[in-house]
């Protein structure tokens, strides 16, 4: 069985704290190889910090993973100097750091090192700084791929969400939408809880843009003009697509179990209502790329980063979904084992 590699997330920020933690709680044997990529010496910083005892040992690729209760092999991607962590204080040479985990990660899926994907979090603003100009970790993930249908979903035990728009001001939302980006990503959700999820039939809702669904093109033209037309289509190709429904009623039926996703226009009206019920143990999936790829829903957490109160809730989440995907790929016809 190939490990699985969780990515360092930011030096400065709380994902090297969750990994120890998360590590210092699994069994004493491990079933699941687990790697982390990243650096050595900002674990061994955080650890002597925060106390928690671990073995942080270098993993070689083709080596065999002992992974389990404070043991953690790590592939090494960078090596800062202690004097260059500041917990909460991001720097060019911890976001360069930070970058190249993932980078280094994705190249060792490509090369069947790893897999999947498990990232914890970066900072958009100290991806900059880094050099790689992207949004956010989805689209450089995507760039990384060659993917071009990539979609951010937000999945928890009672409520799953897709979103038609990510890192947007509101006020381009509108404009960005269109008949065809949504039948695409009518498809991709569709497919993706089919393989990923193993649901052989799934349920989607659809969230309006507009108050009231637009109250017949008196708050907005985009259900009439966009949305519905998109719905239409893709209900012919046999998606189960039901609305666009008010957000304001849609989440409380969604978390009732009444369909298994709701597709959302943009950023915060889909995370929301999910991080109102799963703000500890929520997980973000990135659907449409070609390797398996899940992540904490959190930030970095700049202000806690190094005083040891960071949860690892999240990230066990994460670990545990990004196996099961792997596993319902590896056994799903349509699926072709590196993605679908």
């Amino acid at each position: 069985m190939l490990p699985l590699a969780i990515t360092m997330g930011c030096p400065a920020g709380i994902g090297p704290e969750i990994i120890l933690k998360f590590f210092s709680r699994l069994p004493d044997q491990s079933c699941l190889p687990i790697v982390v990529v990243g650096d050595r010496n900002v674990l061994e910083f955080y650890a002597e910090k925060l106390d928690i005892d671990c073995c942080i040992s270098p993993w070689l690729a083709g080596e065999p993973v002992e992974s389990g209760k404070g043991r953690i092999p790590i592939y090494e991607s960078s090596r800062l100097s202690k004097d260059a962590i500041q917990p909460g204080n991001p720097t060019k040479q911890t976001a360069v750091a930070m970058a190249h985990a993932i980078t280094f990660a994705v190249q060792g899926i490509e090369d069947s090192l790893f897999s999947s994907l498990c990232t914890c979090p970066i900072s958009k603003e100290a991806l900059q700084e880094s050099g790689y100009h992207y949004p956010g970790h989805t689209e450089m993930l995507a760039a990384l791929t060659s993917s071009s249908n990539q979609v951010m979903m937000m999945a928890g035990t009672s409520l799953r969400v897709t979103l038609a728009t990510i890192h947007c001001g509101i006020s381009q939302v509108p404009a960005l939408l269109s008949k065809e980006s949504l039948i695409q990503l009518f498809r991709t959700t569709h497919k993706s809880l089919q393989i990923d999820f193993n649901i052989a039939a799934p349920k989607l809702a659809v969230a309006a843009l507009n108050p009231h669904a637009g109250e017949g093109g008196m708050f907005g033209s985009e259900e009439e003009e966009i949305i519905i037309p998109a719905m239409k289509e893709s209900r012919t190709e046999g998606i189960d697509l039901h609305g666009p429904f008010p957000p304001d009623t849609l989440f409380f039926k969604a978390a009732q179990g009444t369909f298994d996703a709701v597709v959302c226009m943009y950023h915060d009206q889909g995370l929301i209502p999910f991080k109102l019920l799963h703000f500890k143990d929520g997980i973000n999936v990135t659907l449409g790329l070609p390797i398996v790829r899940t992540s904490v829903d959190h930030g970095t957490a700049y202000d806690i980063a190094g005083k040891g109160l960071a949860d690892p809730t999240s990230l066990a989440a994460a670990v545990e979904m990004a196996h099961l995907i792997s596993t319902n790929r590896s056994r799903h016809p349509a699926a072709d084992k590196k993605g679908h």
